[in-house]
């Protein structure tokens, strides 16, 4: 892998130093010298670049990140497409990994798990309400800010190459302590893996251990598949059972036994927020199943010898048989083919196989009540339900259907289902207002499972049912499982809006569509120095809006913008006698209507203002060759930003003034003359006099005053001065 340190990408991103490394792709710390601020890159490891079909993923998923707008969520800014390169541009948070935070602590407190853990739950809805599966849940990609805020990283990637999901490897030993038993089957995975990792994640937390540790990967692995882990409250007893049953229900082997969203894991995190002395009705470790065994891998590859084998034996053997009657049959199956291609041909030409008819679809272990009734993916589809009695299949689950899966029928042909029912009946109870905990309760007394689902509303209390499905006084099965719409502070039907500033404007578009919302074709152009098209400024961004909603956007004409920046500058202060020479640079070029002027070196401000187009541009001051001023202006900004600011001491010792005459001044007068010539050693020698009219006068001076001489500042001025009368001078004059 290339080490990118010290190099520029795309003339845009400077890379500083290596932050991270992972089993795909290195982490780097860089510069954004664009937008002017530190980002992370994310840059892909030289062997993912060779494989086709991940490139594909990776160009298709990075689209569909960039979309995630979360507070929890690390931010997508840049993605690039290179042939040789390919890395994603990050928002860059300073702080340290939730993993780092568990080796500080060994053990993290209950309330901060639990504050930790709402919060990557809130980052994982986001997510899967967006079509995203993280697959890659663990500490490691989870950042924790001084604030307490977690941020989740690492979006998407361990989709990206599904195709290598069902191995196990050195490579995956980061995550396989928090993979999912159907991610170490190789199964395809859905958003329930990852409650199972954060239930992994809480397990470390309040434990400080991991819950399956060995030294092997694989074994972990089997450990994930085979074994419960330790209850928590065994390694930390401080651990309230409430806890420890949200805990151990995300961690069921059994994908159907854990939570079935995060808004219902959400739901029981709030209850035990609300009440730590709670207990779920939570049943854990009870198999009802033979125990399974996972098999070697040595011995998967002997049993597919073995078919081999027996295949090529049955082949050989049948090969025999053919050969005698080949010379017989052929001519008939010759003249058959034609016969059939023909008659097929034809009735595939006029379309007789396919006029109006429709594929059925596989309805077998459906929840008709859930997945198929009122769903219009089958509004095409006319369904006969036949109830029938069984112990094999939860009630409401579809064990036959006719027309099979497969088969072609016309439109509003009748497909009779065979959904299974117990024989005891319960009605539906009123839950309508309850809180999610009392409705669960009630429902689970009256022998029926509850599936909660969000729904934003402005009119209920957060938490509370809003309705039913089937509604209350229904007659269902025995262990139907009833729907519960619970009330949500939090618009689920409204959509965030993308961050677009910085993409190209098919780009933009293409974010904005991909969740329900459209861009405003009424595009204005603006002067910047980004590259032409791109978008600059945009409408509505960090907010959830309505779906259809249109978002304008400003985007840049290709040509820098041209401002003018206020300057104020303070000069050195060496006395209002003295001057200096000024000269100003703007990127190192200088500006020739504001350099080789005079200025009196007074300490007093020095205010200018000057022109200039594109962003990070330098502007310097100097007076007498000294550097007094520096900053950096962003021109394409109305007014123009002015940012790092330096001011610098001005270097005197070399600095040179005329000495002026004070021949014939009273002492006080030629101090002041002195001193404002910028010549601070001043020496005072006196002379006693009889003549009282030249008392305190200055009648000579060392040096003298001259036209064509200057003197180093730092040089000592003698004057001297008659005194009269002779007596000591009063405490008045000395002063």
């Amino acid at each position: 892998m290339e080490n990118y340190e010290g190099k520029i990408l795309d003339g845009r991103y400077e890379i500083r130093e290596t932050i991270g490394i992972g089993g795909m792709a290195v982490v780097y710390k860089a510069y954004d010298n664009i937008d002017d601020r530190i980002v992370a890159v994310k840059i892909l490891k030289d062997e993912f670049l060779a494989n086709e079909e991940f490139r594909r993923r990776f160009k298709n998923e990075s689209k569909a990140i960039a979309v995630l707008s979360h507070p929890n969520i690390v931010k997508v800014y840049d993605v690039s497409y290179g042939d040789r390169l390919q890395y994603i541009v990050m928002e860059y948070v300073e702080g340290i990994t939730l993993k780092e935070y568990i080796q500080q602590q060994g053990k993290i407190d209950i309330k901060e798990a639990v504050h930790f853990t709402t919060q990557i739950l809130r980052a994982l809805q986001h997510a899967h309400d967006k079509g995203i599966v993280h697959r890659d849940v663990k500490p490691q990609n989870i950042m924790l800010l001084r604030n307490g805020t977690v941020k989740v990283t690492d979006f998407g990637i361990a989709r990206f190459s599904r195709s290598e999901t069902r191995t196990m490897s050195e490579s995956a030993i980061g995550s396989v302590h928090y993979i999912s038993p159907e991610q170490a089957r190789g199964d395809i995975t859905d958003d329930k893996a990852d409650i199972y990792s954060v239930g992994v994640v809480m397990y470390e937390m309040v434990t400080g251990q991991l819950p399956f540790q060995s030294d092997n990967t694989v074994s972990v692995a089997i450990m994930q598949l085979q074994t419960n882990p330790k209850r928590p409250s065994e390694i930390n007893n401080s651990i309230p059972i409430g806890l420890e049953q949200i805990i151990l229900r995300a961690m069921r082997k059994s994908p159907a036994e854990r939570y079935q969203s995060v808004a219902e894991m959400l739901l029981a995190i709030d209850e035990f927020k609300r009440n730590p002395s709670v207990r779920f009705d939570y049943n854990y470790f009870v198999d009802d199943e033979p125990t399974k065994y996972v098999k070697h891998t040595e011995d998967y590859r002997n049993q597919m010898h073995d078919r081999e084998i027996q295949n090529e034996n049955n082949y050989n053997d049948e090969e025999e048989i053919r050969n005698r009657s080949i010379p017989i049959i052929t001519g008939i199956v010759v003249g058959l083919v034609v016969v059939i291609a023909l008659v097929f041909g034809l009735l595939l030409f006029t379309g007789f196989f396919d006029s109006g008819k429709i594929e059925v679809p596989n309805f077998v272990n459906m929840n008709y009540y859930l997945e198929i009734e009122n769903n219009a993916a089958y509004k095409d589809y006319k369904f006969k339900v036949e109830q029938e009695q069984s112990s094999s299949y939860e009630s409401g689950i579809v064990f036959k259907q006719n027309p099979s899966k497969g088969q072609k029928i016309s439109k509003n042909s009748e497909i009779t289902l065979y959904v299974a029912s117990n024989t005891t009946k319960t009605v539906v109870p009123d839950v309508v207002g309850r809180t999610f905990s009392d409705a669960r309760d009630i429902m689970s007394a009256a022998g029926l499972k509850v599936y909660p689902v969000l729904e934003y509303s402005t009119t209920e209390e957060y938490g509370t049912v809003i309705r039913t499905t089937p509604e209350k006084d229904a007659e269902v099965d025995n262990g139907t499982t009833i729907t519960l719409v619970i009330a949500n502070d939090e618009d689920e039907n409204a959509t965030d809006v993308p961050n677009i500033v910085g993409w190209s404007l098919e780009n933009a578009r293409g974010m904005l569509e991909s969740v329900g919302l459209t861009l405003d074709e009424n595009i204005t152009k603006e002067d910047s120095d980004k590259e032409y098209g791109i978008v600059i400024r945009q409408s509505i961004s960090d907010k959830k809006v309505p779906k259809g909603t249109k978002i304008s956007v400003v985007i840049s004409s290709g040509i820098p913008a041209a401002t003018e920046a206020k300057i104020s500058v303070k000069l050195p202060d060496l006395g209002s006698g003295v001057d200096g020479n000024i000269k100003v640079y703007l990127d190192n070029v200088i500006v020739s209507e504001l350099s080789d002027k005079i200025v009196l070196l007074n300490g007093k401000a020095y205010n200018f203002s000057v022109q200039g187009s594109g962003s990070n541009k330098t502007l310097e001051v100097f007076v007498d060759g000294n550097k007094i001023y520096d900053c950096i202006i962003d021109f394409t900004k109305n007014p123009s930003a002015i940012s790092s600011v330096h001011t610098y001491d001005y270097d005197s010792s070399n600095k040179k003034a005329f000495v002026p005459d004070v021949m014939g001044y009273t002492k006080s007068k030629a101090v002041q003359s002195i001193k404002s010539a910028g010549f601070p050693n001043i020496e005072i020698i006196e002379e006693i006099t009889n003549d009282p009219e030249k008392n305190n006068v200055v009648y000579s001076q060392q040096p003298e005053h001259s036209l064509f001489t200057k003197y180093l500042l730092s040089t000592p001025i003698a004057i001297y001065v008659y005194r009269y009368p002779a007596e000591e001078p009063s405490q008045q004059e000395q002063q």
